[in-house]
């Protein structure tokens, strides 16, 4: 390439790199970004079972953007938790005069819930950390958990191309079988999927890598600059930026 096609590109995904991204709203690449379905329907499945509780957790919610789309099924009872600040705001000026309560947290392996035993009758949670013994703990006997998680070798031809590795390779449906049942909570169904999602241009993979940066630590325009025009030759050779996804569902119920 010449130095005004490198300027060109150069200035393209600086300011992709630039663009804003809140919460866990990935609408700025509407058209740019084409994701395989998986055989089940989350966002449905959680709908069903809001309504069959009158009090449901949904842990890491980001900025309440899923809650937002289930608002027409929201139990008497809704809490949701965030650990990122900046998404902890968001979600309460989101959730909060609809009628949600939401709670500063961080959800992980490590941390108790700040709840009640048996305070829940329905856990969601959606690509967040999770302490199996501690959701067991806080919801009422009958409830359900209901999880879907990205595996963790999701993305990993991604990385590939940048030097990374994925950082979390234990994420996987066999050892969050062994965790939620561990924990006494009876499984009800758990499934694994692998398909794949596709970036259409390389500014969609800048935007993607910044609003993720857990994926390549430290990623930029600048230091990753070469790696960039990898990915842009490849299109300009007729390929396609297509990457693995990896996703696994687990509905479990605590006995009553």
């Amino acid at each position: 390439m010449d130095a005004n096609t490198l300027a060109h590109w150069r200035a393209q995904w600086l300011a992709e790199e630039q663009a804003h991204f809140q919460g866990w709203d990935f609408g700025y690449l509407r058209g740019r970004l084409i994701e395989d379905m998986p055989p089940w329907d989350y966002q449905a499945r959680a709908a069903t079972l809001m309504e069959q509780t009158d009090a449901a957790l949904d842990m890491e919610t980001g900025g309440g953007e899923f809650l937002l789309r289930l608002h027409a099924y929201w139990p008497r009872k809704l809490v949701a938790t965030e650990g990122y600040p900046p998404n902890v705001a968001l979600a309460r000026a989101r959730l909060t005069p609809l009628g949600a309560t939401v709670v500063e947290a961080k959800m992980d392996e490590d941390r108790p819930m700040p709840f009640a035993d048996g305070e829940f009758g329905l856990a969601l949670n959606r690509h967040g950390g999770f302490n199996a013994s501690e959701v067991a703990r806080i919801l009422a006997p009958g409830g359900t958990f209901l999880t879907q998680q990205a595996h963790g070798w999701w993305a990993a031809d991604l990385l590939a191309h940048f030097g990374a590795q994925p950082e979390y390779p234990h994420a996987t449906l066999e050892n969050a079988i062994v965790q939620v049942t561990s924990a006494g909570l009876e499984l009800i169904r758990a499934q694994d999927w692998v398909g794949s999602f596709m970036l259409l241009d390389v500014g969609a993979v800048v935007y993607y890598l910044k609003a993720i940066p857990w994926l390549v630590p430290g990623f930029s325009v600048a230091r990753h600059f070469d790696h960039l025009l990898a990915l842009q030759r490849q299109l300009d050779e007729g390929g396609e930026l297509v990457f693995e996804d990896h996703l696994y569902l687990i509905e479990a119920r605590k006995p009553i």
